[in-house]
């Protein structure tokens, strides 16, 4: 394992007092200091917390928030609920698609932007909803994803700031 991702888990470990009932907590954390919760990080969590890997393994499955792979460097979530659905969220989910250049629950080439589905944000009175980097993105339409797009490029870094058309 490398020597920046045992780091992480011990510290995500030491934040919860190596505490079993928060290995969910646990989990978070370590995604949010890399990223994503590798593989290799079943082992030690389950060790450090008393639990079997069958569990650590169990509960990064089960939610969907959790991801084993590396994302991009922001992530979109896409609401995919009836509200979404009846305000004409498919042109726009569709628009996603065409702009980023992958399906959603995919990542850009780039490596700027993951998409996510979800299903109810708690945003039906602005429908269609997304959450960009956690942040509520209502009534959103074309132009809007435009705009996502590029500014998850411009932080990137990459050059390719210009909005799709």
């Amino acid at each position: 394992m490398p020597p920046e991702q045992a780091a992480a888990i011990d510290a995500a470990l030491d934040a919860n007092h190596h505490d079993p009932t928060r290995l969910v907590v646990v989990l978070q954390d370590v995604q949010h200091r890399l990223g994503y919760v590798p593989p290799a990080a079943v082992r030690p969590i389950a060790k450090a917390l008393g639990l079997s890997r069958a569990e650590v393994h169990g509960v990064i499955t089960f939610y969907h928030d959790l991801r084993t792979e590396p994302g991009g460097l922001h992530t979109l979530r896409v609401c995919q609920a009836e509200s979404c659905q009846a305000a004409g969220g498919a042109p726009v989910w569709e628009h996603v698609e065409a702009v980023t250049g992958t399906a959603i629950g995919g990542t850009t080439a780039d490596g700027s932007l993951t998409t996510e589905v979800v299903y109810c944000l708690g945003l039906c009175a602005v429908s269609p909803a997304a959450l960009f980097d956690e942040r509520p993105v209502g009534r959103l339409t074309a132009a809007a994803v435009d705009r996502l797009v590029v500014s998850a490029r411009e932080q990137r870094g990459d050059g390719h700031g210009e909005v799709a058309s």
